[in-house]
């Protein structure tokens, strides 16, 4: 990687890493990340996506990336970038084509203990009963009609529906809906993809994981978020499915061909973008808006069921359960957030491409009862491994536009996951282990295998070093079902 041979350590800065202006950088490139995590980095083409976004108009302070960081379309994925409302553009692949793809954390009244001679019995019925794998179809059909209510109020629709309860908005970030959604900006084709897949897992690296909670490292934030050692846990990861691939991809190729009237020359064709304010950076935003609320009212959906067949497999009350969302966090977004930027408060355009909003205690978009403490960060690793609560810190909102690590972050593509993996059992080898798998395609467990990703405690360990997020507690996998 020569362009980033000016790599160096921030004097005095914990885990980060600057490549300096060169060439038409409109700004430095920061990438979070310990000495041994960059060896791998260097190992792919992702620092020199950093360096591209940072030519990028109106991008403000530093071109970010996570220690998850690793090989994506346009944009790193784990990569952060905040541009200006005026000057600045939005980018479709600064958000990546599964828009708000995400993970909520599910707590219940049971002890891991408890249900551990069970864990085969539930993860065969949550294959059964949550809709899995490529072009999975979920169990209702949605009229045009009702489909644009979704996209319009998100996971509201869902809970309307009895789909849930009005808590569970309270602990999904922005409330489950996006403003600024708008139907009209949506294509037939990409509604016509989202009709049948609302409630369905999808395929690739989501997944309905259970869980104990191994280790709590912040009593006090773990008490506000319900959690405690020993406790029964789930990790529900899924998103906008078709709908929005489709969108991505539609406004991708609107884009490209309006590229010749940017004025400014691309480093990178996947970094095809429009003027934040523009006609088409409007409509890309109210399209995303409304692929964001999809998601959510997907996820509500996916929860939902899943709490009914627990229910129905240990034949036990709600109450008894206790199945409630401690927090819901979205992956793939850009958004219109506030930030104090050389002493002035500005609204930006913030990129989050495989990367978690880490707001902090006070922050007025933080759930009233987490304010004392922060916003969770869910971090979920390899299906082999461990998973991460995390707390959103002040250090965020000055240093990475209040953004952290979304996940493990993969090592090896799915292609070299596949050949590492061949004529091994990785559902076995994870039995022995005693985590219970299942999965609707064959090869998936081989693309998703954990030796595929990095270690998520390194990929922790950075962030809270650094300080933009600190560890609450660590989770440990039982069971897994993978689309």
């Amino acid at each position: 990687m020569n362009d980033a041979k000016n790599l160096h350590v921030i004097p005095g800065g914990e885990c980060r890493w600057e490549i300096p202006r060169f060439g038409g950088m409109r700004v430095s490139a920061v990438i979070y990340a310990s000495e041994k995590m960059m060896k791998d980095i260097l190992k792919d083409n992702s620092l020199q996506q950093v360096i591209n976004v940072a030519h990028l108009p109106g991008i403000i302070a530093h071109s970010l990336a996570m220690p998850d960081i690793h090989w994506g379309y346009g944009f790193p994925i784990g990569g952060v970038a905040a541009f200006d409302m005026d000057e600045g553009v939005i980018s479709p692949g600064g958000v990546g084509y599964d828009i708000n793809c995400g993970v909520r954390l599910l707590r219940t009244n049971l002890m891991a203990h408890e249900v551990r001679g069970r864990i085969k019995e539930l993860i065969n019925a949550l294959f059964r009963d949550v809709p899995t794998g490529v072009g999975s179809r979920g169990q209702i059909k949605l009229s045009e009609h009702e489909e644009k209510r979704i996209l319009s109020k998100g996971a509201r629709w869902a809970v309307e529906h009895g789909y849930g309860t009005s808590d569970d908005l309270k602990h999904t970030e922005d409330g489950g809906c996006m403003e600024g959604a708008d139907p009209s900006a949506v294509s037939k084709r990409a509604l016509e993809r989202g009709q049948r897949q609302v409630g369905t897992l999808g395929s690739g690296n989501h997944f309905i994981e259970l869980q104990v909670v191994e280790e709590v490292f912040n009593e006090e934030a773990a008490r506000v978020f319900g959690l405690h050692s020993g406790m029964f846990v789930l990790l529900i990861h899924s998103g906008s499915r078709g709908l929005g691939h489709q969108v991505c991809d539609d406004y991708i190729k609107e884009m490209n061909r309006m590229s010749g009237q940017l004025g400014f020359d691309l480093p990178d064709r996947q970094l095809v973008c429009a003027p934040v304010h523009s006609t088409q950076g409007e409509s890309y935003y109210s399209a995303m808006a409304c692929a964001a609320n999809y998601a959510w009212a997907n996820r509500q959906m996916l929860m939902h069921w899943t709490r009914e067949t627990f229910m129905r497999t240990l034949n036990i009350s709600p109450s008894a359960l206790g199945m409630e969302l401690v927090y819901d966090v979205c992956h793939n977004v850009a958004k219109r957030e506030i930030y104090t930027i050389n002493g002035e408060q500005r609204m930006v355009c913030v990129h989050r491409k495989g990367a978690t909003r880490a707001f902090p205690k006070g922050h007025p978009d933080v759930p009233d009862d987490y304010r004392a403490v922060g916003q969770p960060v869910l971090v979920p690793g390899d299906m082999g491994r461990h998973s991460f609560v995390l707390l959103g810190q002040q250090k965020a909102m000055e240093e990475t536009f209040g953004s952290t690590c979304h996940g493990a972050g993969r090592l090896l593509s799915r292609h070299q996951a596949i050949k590492a993996c061949k004529g091994r059992s990785i559902a076995q080898e994870l039995e022995r282990q005693g985590i219970y798998v299942q999965a609707a395609a064959r090869g998936t467990l081989a693309e998703e295998a954990p030796e595929a990703y990095k270690d998520v405690v390194d990929v922790a360990e950075v962030v809270h070093r650094a300080g933009i997020s600190t560890k609450v507690a660590v989770m440990r996998p039982l069971g897994v079902i993978k689309g």
